[in-house]
């Protein structure tokens, strides 16, 4: 399961005119009339991904994701500012974003869906999770089923999740120059806290 939050600062990165697509996902976990105790957001939030190829294995990590949780729906509504993954090399970045990813063109990535498993996690415990829904990347949709571990502690709950993303899937093109710098399948991490939803935070 992938789950993300949207925090002061989330829009970072994105340029204006597509803030009002982050909105319309966000909108998803209001969409039923729920109170604010039934509606959970990341505190912090990291999404990792490792590509293994034989030149040599890059990772980059995100620390800007955007998601909410509606409790009694088990909507999710996720959102990832492409443009802030970090690399350790700069150049590998600037590939990323200008050949590898198009971020000018397709700032976000995100993912829609909701929690299959009748999982009870209104009290303290730990318990696996499924959440079905589309996937978003590089302008392209795809249906995908994700699975994670979420762990409740009073009033917070943790979540960990790890996936694998083909390229070929999300017509994502690697120059025949770079075709060795990249692998044609990428390891995807996330990790995240989440807490209840404050409203006062997300009108600031």
């Amino acid at each position: 399961m992938i789950i993300f939050k949207l925090k002061p600062g989330y829009n970072k990165g994105i340029p204006k005119n597509n803030e009002k697509t982050l909105l319309l996902i966000i909108f998803i976990c209001f969409s039923r009339g729920v109170f604010a105790q039934e509606l959970f957001s990341v505190s912090k939030g990291l999404v990792t991904f490792y590509s293994h190829a034989p030149i040599e294995d890059i990772t980059a990590e995100n620390k800007q994701p955007g998601s909410m949780i509606n409790m009694t729906t088990r909507d999710i509504a996720v959102i990832i500012p492409i443009r802030n993954f970090k690399f350790a090399k700069e150049l590998m970045q600037e590939h990323f974003n200008e050949k590898y990813m198009e971020s000018e063109k397709y700032p976000m990535a995100s993912f829609k869906g909701i929690i299959t498993d009748d999982v009870d996690i209104s009290k303290d415990g730990e318990v696996q999770a499924t959440a079905k829904g589309i996937i978003s990347i590089h302008g392209v949709e795809k249906e995908m089923t994700l699975t994670g571990t979420m762990k409740r502690t009073g009033n917070s709950i943790s979540l960990i999740s790890d996936f694998k993303i083909a390229i070929k899937d999300f017509n994502i093109t690697v120059p025949k120059l770079l075709f060795e710098n990249i692998a044609e399948v990428i390891d995807v991490h996330v990790a995240l806290d989440y807490k209840p939803f404050q409203k006062s935070n997300s009108t600031k």
